[in-house]
């Protein structure tokens, strides 16, 4: 089925707003990260426990990016998006005024309400624009997505050093309400095709789920993701145990994946139309490969570990992972346009939940110690499965398209 040209003449929203929308989400999964050990004391809760707070939130994300995205297809995309806002508010306020780990842990559940920005704003831009365009539009958009939780850290241990663990979820109510007053005056609604049935969506879900294109398109951002996201779980142990880091330290060495990941995105926006989705996600996926590859290698062959031998490769899977997700994301949901949203937010809450579970092994891998060895091989795992998978997700795309 052909999407009709006429939907491209619909109302464009700014780009800035797609990107805010896309940032509340992602900026909240760990700008708390940091403070951890200065939640966990001041709660008084074990420290495993206010951990779950990373978790719980990817898995409560992944779990509504499955229906926001029909949902949209049903209601339109503006009426789910400023619900989940507001929820997002009640929830960063309840973690703002915890007294205790239940109530922050409930808190972050409701966070995740505002997965739905993450959704919507890249079937928003398959909306209004056609699929090659798409790709370097969802490039400035997922740069948003992606870039936040890149320098949450940065900006919540900076925060915890100044002011105090409370503040972050001060700083993210704050920016949640910037994201509602944007969305209720200034997003127009970009959904024409309004009033989708239940039967259609579930039909919808059906047809992707029997396209082998749509998995491997899949699995390309599940495991591109899951290289970022296992170093997530792992990372902040490493810093501060195996290499005796304070939290600002950690958040301004993690800083450099964000400059990676905002450069990798630069290339996505600027050449992807050009230069095609399935040449730049692969390129992209070689990236994300060989900066695990080089770390490991670092720590192997050096006496003396270094933090910079961590980190500094992290900057490749940033631009890796900038160029490979918004073309492989704007290849999804091209699969099947008039099923934008439903494709969107069965993406996400596979690239998502993985992510959530890589962050897990992540956190098992380093261990009590710390070590950054097996952290190293576990990102070079998921940077080889995304490098394969991605390939051959190219590679049947370009017959797909030639058909």
């Amino acid at each position: 089925m052909t999407i009709s040209a006429d939907i491209y003449q619909a109302a464009k929203p700014k780009i800035w707003i797609l990107v805010v929308l896309a940032a509340v989400g992602p900026l909240a999964i760990n700008i708390f990260v940091p403070s951890m050990p200065s939640i966990a004391l001041n709660l008084d809760a074990p420290y495993a426990t206010v951990q779950l707070g990373l978790s719980m939130y990817l898995l409560a994300t992944a779990a509504i990016s499955l229906f926001s995205g029909p949902l949209s297809d049903k209601y339109g995309r503006k009426p789910v998006l400023v619900w989940s806002l507001i929820l997002f508010l009640v929830g960063s306020t309840i973690c703002l005024l915890a007294d205790n780990a239940s109530s922050f842990l409930i808190g972050r559940i409701i966070q995740a309400a505002s997965a739905t920005g993450m959704v919507l704003s890249r079937a928003i831009v398959r909306d209004v624009y056609p699929r090659e365009k798409s790709a370097s539009m969802i490039g400035y958009v997922v740069m948003g997505m992606a870039v936040a939780p890149m320098i949450g850290p940065a900006i919540g241990g900076y925060i915890d050093s100044v002011a105090g663990w409370r503040w972050s979820f001060g700083l993210l109510t704050s920016f949640g309400l910037i994201a509602l007053l944007a969305t209720l005056i200034l997003l127009p609604e970009t959904n024409t095709n309004i009033g989708q049935s239940a039967s259609n969506q579930i039909q919808g879900y059906i047809s992707l789920a029997t396209m082998p294109i749509f998995w491997l398109f899949v699995g390309s951002a599940s495991f591109t993701s899951a290289v970022f996201f296992s170093f997530l779980g792992g990372g902040p142990a490493v810093s501060s145990l195996f290499f005796g880091q304070t939290p600002f330290e950690y958040g301004m060495y993690f800083s450099l994946c964000a400059l990676g990941y905002a450069f990798g995105n630069g290339i996505a926006g600027r050449y992807s139309e050009a230069v095609g989705l399935e040449k730049m996600m692969s390129l992209g996926a070689i990236f994300s490969f060989i900066g695990p590859v080089a770390s490991l290698l670092l720590f192997y062959l050096s006496a003396e570990p270094a933090a910079w031998m961590l980190f500094v490769p992290l900057s490749l899977i940033g631009l890796g992972n900038g160029m490979t997700l918004p073309n492989v994301t704007a290849a999804t949901i091209s699969v099947r346009p008039e099923a934008a949203g439903a494709a969107s937010g069965l993406l996400g809450s596979l690239q998502i939940g993985g992510g959530g579970l890589a962050s897990i092994i992540g956190g098992i891998v380093v261990g009590e110690t710390g070590s950054p060895y097996g952290l190293c091989a576990l990102l070079v795992g998921f940077g080889l499965a995304a490098l394969i998978i991605t390939l051959m997700a190219a590679r049947m795309s370009r017959r797909y398209e030639a058909n």
